[in-house]
């Protein structure tokens, strides 16, 4: 599990890299698309002044005094100097728009920017949720680990008790009744403990083990059982009974977990 954390890590801050070398590389692109297209501006130009020589002059209209007996003269012809008034076209100020690409790319760069955040987010989350996964199974497993261990410990104390029962004389002994209470009594607690197992099991193959232990458990019991009623005590019954308790021990066996120390 570390190893897929970090592994998603890098690839987290790969994929940021990456995305946000996308998006300048498209900002740079659009950005010198845009000066490239961008309109040139003319300035209009200011029609220069008239010279004097083409400027048009006009002339006074001559006016003759009335003729009367004394001799006439004609009144001097003046032309005062005109000079052409010069008229400045107005000039006004070429606006410019602003470029709807310059828009476009700012938009671009913000989307890849929230692309590249919410691809960052998505897979944050996504290992949080293993992580907390992992650690979900962890505990799991290590609570069945504790079950199994308790479960075998329990076992091997009856299996021990069930031997010592099981000696030659022992079924004549003054305290045999007791001892097979004291089994009885054991083997329910333990009979009790595994079919509580069974139904937690994390998979199919300790449900199989566990089942494996508690019919095994139950085929002992039931040939110790049958060794104590009347008339059941024989050399036969005796070896039927020795026969099932190490299949009940070879169980036991199989339910414990190994010991994560030992090296193969």
């Amino acid at each position: 599990m570390r190893r897929l954390t970090n592994s998603v890590v890098l690839l987290v801050a790969a994929l940021a890299v990456g995305l946000l070398a996308a998006s300048c590389g498209a900002a740079s692109s659009i950005g010198g698309a845009i000066k490239s297209a961008a309109p040139s501006i003319t300035l209009p130009t200011l029609p220069t002044q008239a010279s004097d020589d083409a400027s048009p002059t006009t002339e006074a209209p001559t006016t003759e005094a009335p003729t009367t007996e004394a001799p006439t003269t004609a009144a001097p012809t003046t032309v005062p100097p005109t000079t052409a008034p010069t008229t400045v076209a107005p000039t006004t100020a070429p606006t410019i728009s602003p470029s709807p690409a310059s828009s476009t790319t700012s938009s671009l760069l913000w989307l890849w920017i929230l692309i590249a955040a919410v691809v960052i987010i998505g897979i944050i989350v996504l290992v949080m949720v293993a992580r907390s996964a992992s650690r979900k199974r962890s505990a799991a497993a290590g609570d069945w680990r504790q079950q199994t261990i308790d479960a075998y410990a329990q076992g091997s104390a009856l299996y021990d008790a069930m031997n010592v029962a099981e000696r030659p004389g022992a079924l004549a002994a003054d305290d045999s009744g007791a001892r097979w209470a004291d089994i009885q009594r054991r083997a329910d607690d333990l009979a009790q403990r595994l079919y509580a197992m069974r139904e937690s099991a994390p998979d199919e193959d300790e449900r199989a083990r566990v089942a494996d232990t508690l019919g095994a458990l139950q085929a002992v019991r039931s040939a110790m059982d049958a060794e104590r009623a009347p008339g059941g005590a024989d050399p036969r019954q005796a070896e039927v009974v020795r026969g099932r308790l190490y299949a009940f021990d070879a169980a036991l066996r199989a339910l414990r977990p190994p010991d994560p120390t030992t090296r193969y």
